[in-house]
Protein backbone atom coordinates (compact mmCIF):
# COMPACT_ATOMS: atom_id res chain seq x y z
CA UNK A 1 0.00 0.00 0.00
CA UNK A 2 1.96 3.53 -1.01
CA UNK A 3 0.92 6.09 1.32
CA UNK A 4 -0.34 9.47 0.27
CA UNK A 5 2.43 12.11 -0.06
CA UNK A 6 1.33 14.75 2.13
CA UNK A 7 2.77 13.81 5.30
CA UNK A 8 6.44 15.37 5.68
CA UNK A 9 8.49 12.91 8.02
CA UNK A 10 11.81 13.92 9.76
CA UNK A 11 13.60 11.18 11.53
CA UNK A 12 15.99 12.56 13.79
CA UNK A 13 18.82 10.68 15.74
CA UNK A 14 22.77 12.11 17.07
CA UNK A 15 24.94 11.01 14.00
CA UNK A 16 22.42 10.25 11.03
CA UNK A 17 23.85 6.86 10.78
CA UNK A 18 21.84 3.47 12.54
CA UNK A 19 18.65 4.52 14.11
CA UNK A 20 17.55 7.81 11.71
CA UNK A 21 18.58 5.87 8.92
CA UNK A 22 16.92 2.76 9.61
CA UNK A 23 13.34 4.56 9.80
CA UNK A 24 14.26 6.68 6.98
CA UNK A 25 14.67 3.49 4.78
CA UNK A 26 11.46 1.72 5.37
CA UNK A 27 8.99 5.19 5.59
CA UNK A 28 10.98 5.17 2.36
CA UNK A 29 9.87 1.88 1.06
CA UNK A 30 6.47 2.66 2.03
CA UNK A 31 6.46 5.72 -0.02
CA UNK A 32 6.07 8.38 2.64
CA UNK A 33 8.18 12.02 2.16
CA UNK A 34 10.98 11.42 4.11
CA UNK A 35 14.24 13.01 5.58
CA UNK A 36 16.68 11.61 7.77
CA UNK A 37 18.75 14.35 10.32
CA UNK A 38 21.35 14.23 13.19
CA UNK A 39 21.93 16.99 15.44
CA UNK A 40 25.23 16.36 16.48
CA UNK A 41 28.46 18.47 15.77
CA UNK A 42 30.57 15.43 14.52
CA UNK A 43 29.25 12.49 13.50
CA UNK A 44 30.94 9.52 15.59
CA UNK A 45 30.82 5.76 14.58
CA UNK A 46 31.81 3.08 16.97
CA UNK A 47 35.88 2.30 17.25
CA UNK A 48 38.43 -0.19 18.36
CA UNK A 49 37.33 0.80 21.83
CA UNK A 50 34.34 2.70 23.66
CA UNK A 51 36.10 5.95 24.60
CA UNK A 52 38.33 5.68 20.16
CA UNK A 53 35.44 6.46 18.29
CA UNK A 54 36.05 7.22 14.57
CA UNK A 55 35.29 11.05 14.24
CA UNK A 56 33.81 12.22 10.99
CA UNK A 57 32.46 15.98 9.80
CA UNK A 58 28.73 15.63 8.53
CA UNK A 59 29.83 17.11 5.28
CA UNK A 60 32.08 13.16 4.89
CA UNK A 61 30.06 11.20 2.25
CA UNK A 62 28.98 7.50 3.78
CA UNK A 63 31.25 6.53 1.02
CA UNK A 64 34.35 7.69 2.42
CA UNK A 65 33.72 6.94 6.21
CA UNK A 66 33.02 2.95 4.59
CA UNK A 67 36.20 3.60 2.19
CA UNK A 68 37.74 4.78 5.53
CA UNK A 69 36.98 2.47 7.92
CA UNK A 70 37.49 -0.74 5.70
CA UNK A 71 40.92 0.49 5.33
CA UNK A 72 41.21 0.55 9.14
CA UNK A 73 40.34 -2.47 10.03
CA UNK A 74 37.89 -4.24 7.35
CA UNK A 75 37.08 -7.10 10.25
CA UNK A 76 36.61 -5.25 13.20
CA UNK A 77 33.87 -3.35 11.28
CA UNK A 78 32.46 -5.83 9.23
CA UNK A 79 32.03 -7.78 12.77
CA UNK A 80 30.62 -5.31 14.32
CA UNK A 81 27.97 -4.45 11.25
CA UNK A 82 29.40 -0.56 10.93
CA UNK A 83 30.17 -1.38 7.42
CA UNK A 84 26.61 -3.01 7.04
CA UNK A 85 25.42 -0.22 8.19
CA UNK A 86 27.23 2.29 6.26
CA UNK A 87 26.76 0.25 2.83
CA UNK A 88 22.66 0.72 3.58
CA UNK A 89 23.16 4.13 4.31
CA UNK A 90 24.59 5.12 0.61
CA UNK A 91 22.11 3.26 -0.95
CA UNK A 92 19.54 6.13 0.61
CA UNK A 93 21.04 9.31 0.59
CA UNK A 94 25.20 10.27 -0.05
CA UNK A 95 26.01 11.82 3.35
CA UNK A 96 24.91 12.56 6.74
CA UNK A 97 22.71 15.88 7.11
CA UNK A 98 22.49 17.96 10.57
CA UNK A 99 19.15 18.82 11.06
CA UNK A 100 20.05 22.27 12.66
CA UNK A 101 21.12 22.98 8.86
CA UNK A 102 17.48 22.14 7.10
CA UNK A 103 14.91 25.32 6.53
CA UNK A 104 12.17 22.98 5.20
CA UNK A 105 9.19 22.17 7.09
CA UNK A 106 7.59 19.14 8.27
CA UNK A 107 4.63 17.70 9.73
CA UNK A 108 5.99 15.36 11.89
CA UNK A 109 9.39 14.86 13.46
CA UNK A 110 10.45 11.93 15.30
CA UNK A 111 13.43 11.91 17.17
CA UNK A 112 15.53 8.64 18.60
CA UNK A 113 16.34 9.91 22.18
CA UNK A 114 15.39 12.82 24.87
CA UNK A 115 18.72 14.86 24.45
CA UNK A 116 17.98 14.69 20.38
CA UNK A 117 14.25 15.78 21.03
CA UNK A 118 15.49 18.97 23.51
CA UNK A 119 17.98 19.59 20.96
CA UNK A 120 15.06 19.16 17.70
CA UNK A 121 13.01 21.56 19.78
CA UNK A 122 15.51 24.19 20.94
CA UNK A 123 16.30 24.56 17.30
CA UNK A 124 12.77 24.97 15.93
CA UNK A 125 12.55 27.56 18.82
CA UNK A 126 15.40 29.66 18.15
CA UNK A 127 14.08 30.05 14.62
CA UNK A 128 11.92 33.16 13.72
CA UNK A 129 8.64 31.80 13.17
CA UNK A 130 7.06 32.64 9.47
CA UNK A 131 4.34 30.45 8.57
CA UNK A 132 2.81 29.48 11.56
CA UNK A 133 2.39 25.93 10.21
CA UNK A 134 2.46 23.63 12.93
CA UNK A 135 5.12 20.47 13.23
CA UNK A 136 4.56 17.79 15.66
CA UNK A 137 7.57 17.06 17.69
CA UNK A 138 7.49 13.14 19.17
CA UNK A 139 10.51 11.31 20.05
CA UNK A 140 10.70 7.50 20.75
CA UNK A 141 13.66 6.26 22.76
CA UNK A 142 15.72 3.76 20.75
CA UNK A 143 18.59 2.28 21.93
CA UNK A 144 21.20 2.59 19.43
CA UNK A 145 21.84 -1.18 18.37
CA UNK A 146 21.07 -2.90 15.26
CA UNK A 147 18.19 -4.51 16.56
CA UNK A 148 16.63 -1.85 18.46
CA UNK A 149 16.91 0.67 15.46
CA UNK A 150 15.06 -2.13 13.20
CA UNK A 151 11.88 -2.02 15.84
CA UNK A 152 12.28 1.26 16.54
CA UNK A 153 11.89 1.66 12.55
CA UNK A 154 8.85 -0.50 12.48
CA UNK A 155 7.32 1.15 15.77
CA UNK A 156 7.67 5.16 13.73
CA UNK A 157 6.41 3.62 10.66
CA UNK A 158 3.47 2.24 12.20
CA UNK A 159 3.00 5.79 13.94
CA UNK A 160 3.14 7.27 11.09
CA UNK A 161 0.48 4.98 9.05
CA UNK A 162 -1.77 5.52 11.75
CA UNK A 163 -1.51 9.35 12.02
CA UNK A 164 -1.86 9.22 8.05
CA UNK A 165 -5.30 7.69 8.74
CA UNK A 166 -6.88 10.71 11.65
CA UNK A 167 -9.10 13.35 9.91
CA UNK A 168 -7.33 16.03 12.31
CA UNK A 169 -4.13 15.64 13.48
CA UNK A 170 -4.36 18.63 15.61
CA UNK A 171 -7.36 17.03 17.72
CA UNK A 172 -6.54 13.35 17.49
CA UNK A 173 -2.66 12.97 17.39
CA UNK A 174 -2.65 13.11 21.93
CA UNK A 175 -5.18 9.90 22.06
CA UNK A 176 -3.55 7.94 19.29
CA UNK A 177 -0.07 8.41 21.05
CA UNK A 178 -1.70 7.32 24.35
CA UNK A 179 -2.63 4.07 22.60
CA UNK A 180 0.36 3.69 21.11
CA UNK A 181 2.46 3.90 24.49
CA UNK A 182 -0.24 1.46 26.06
CA UNK A 183 0.27 -1.20 22.91
CA UNK A 184 4.61 -0.86 22.97
CA UNK A 185 5.21 0.02 26.85
CA UNK A 186 7.36 2.82 25.42
CA UNK A 187 6.72 6.34 26.75
CA UNK A 188 6.57 9.09 24.05
CA UNK A 189 7.05 12.78 24.57
CA UNK A 190 5.19 15.33 22.43
CA UNK A 191 5.17 18.90 21.81
CA UNK A 192 3.83 21.18 19.03
CA UNK A 193 6.55 23.86 17.24
CA UNK A 194 5.75 26.41 15.09
CA UNK A 195 7.49 27.53 11.40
Amino acid sequence: MQSSPQLRVAVVCSSNQNRSMEAHNLLKKRGFRVRSFGTGTRVKLPGPAPDKPNVYDFKTTYDQMYSDLLNKDRKLYTCNGVLHMLGRNKRIKPRPERFQHCKDSFDLIFTCEERVYDQVIEDLNSREQETFQPVHVINVDILDNEEEATLGAFLICELCECIQQIDDMEDEIDELLQEFEEQSNRTFLHTVCFY
